[in-house]
């Protein structure tokens, strides 16, 4: 396996830690506007399609992946023209501009949603795998997890907003604590993200709550062993990217969704309003966002311990623990291994 990203990215930092044959292009992404700067990043385009031929060329890859983004176009490009067979997967409901553009030529199409078919063109090889998760979701086991975290019949509320938080959640969230920070029966942990964690217990503070004073509640900026919390969890309040929605559904927790209102063509919303029409989630939009709002939607759903059995039925039977071993047979297949 060789990853192709670019220099600048994440990758050239992650990849190579992971031990993977790392190589990079040139390429950067698109306004989606119109604007001067487009100009040169289609010339910056060109060149990293020539790039990407020699790679093609030189490596001689039996099947090529790409996962959408404008690094995978000029790739995708090449392996069209040096008559590789590839495979495209999409990770989101709303597929990006890249594998709209490739979807028809590529042997498989491999999607999160199947949602995202309508948006695709006619005569896409399409195979709904879902999305692989981590190992350590797969194995997550609710009673365990319950057990380490000294969770009893408690009610596990669980919430957060990514690696760097999200300001408008912490605030949400910070007025459910007002409300169930020392109540019997339910248990919080939120993680705030590194950077909101001073200002969240500021807000805290500024609301006379001290987390001293709350046993039933955990503040961390950052979850390190989110399988154990999320397998734990009775409900869950977080953003709508499609790992988290993945991992979601690979353990059958119900979900309220507020989705980034500044994702790539609102992709998010796309992915949290698929789950709702499931029957999976609720979707509150990011600018409805408030904490009476939110403490309205938990007080519902906890007074009906029904429906969140039924939500949680029906997020696993959403979930695609085996997306891996399903891409893993489509690559088999399109490139004859």
């Amino acid at each position: 396996v060789i990853y192709v990203g670019t220099a600048q990215g994440l990758e050239a930092d992650i990849v190579p830690k992971a031990g993977l044959p790392f190589r990079t292009i040139t390429a950067r992404g698109l306004k989606r506007r119109i604007a001067a700067q487009n100009l040169w990043s289609l010339a910056l385009a060109l060149k990293g399609v020539a790039e990407a031929i020699r790679l093609v060329r030189a490596v001689r890859p039996r099947v090529v992946i790409g996962t959408g983004g404008y690094v995978s176009g000029p790739v995708l490009l090449a392996a069209t023209l040096c008559r590789v067979p590839f495979l495209v997967h999409e990770q989101n409901a709303f597929p990006g501009l890249t594998n709209r553009l490739f979807a028809r030529s590529a042997g498989y199409v491999a999607l999160t949603f199947p949602e995202a078919t309508r948006f695709l063109p006619p005569g896409a090889r399409i195979k709904v795998t879902g999305l692989p998760v981590r190992e350590e979701i797969r194995r997550a086991d609710r009673e365990r997890a319950r057990a380490q975290l000294n969770v009893g019949e408690e009610t596990v509320i669980l919430s957060f907003g990514g690696s760097r938080g999200a300001q408008r959640l912490n605030r949400a969230v910070a007025g459910l604590f007002s409300v169930f920070g020392g109540k019997t029966g339910v248990r919080l942990y939120h993680a705030t993200g590194t950077a909101g964690y001073d200002e969240f217990r500021e807000l805290l503070g500024s609301k006379g709550i001290d987390l001293a004073n709350l046993p039933n509640a955990t503040v961390v900026p950052y979850f390190y062993n989110i399988a154990d919390y999320l397998a734990a969890a009775d409900l869950v309040i977080c953003r709508a990217g499609a790992a988290t929605i993945a991992e979601l559904t690979c353990l059958g927790r119900p979900a309220i969704l507020v989705p980034y209102p500044h994702a790539t063509a609102n992709h998010q919303e796309f992915n949290a309003r698929a789950l709702a029409a499931q029957g999976a989630a609720v979707v509150i939009r990011d600018a409805a966002l408030t904490p009476e709002r939110l403490v309205v939607e938990v007080k519902r759903l906890l007074s009906s311990p029904t429906v969140l059995r039924d939500m949680a039925a029906r997020s696993a039977g959403l979930g695609k623990p085996e997306a891996l071993e399903q891409i893993i047979a489509c690559i088999k297949e399109i490139g004859h291994l």
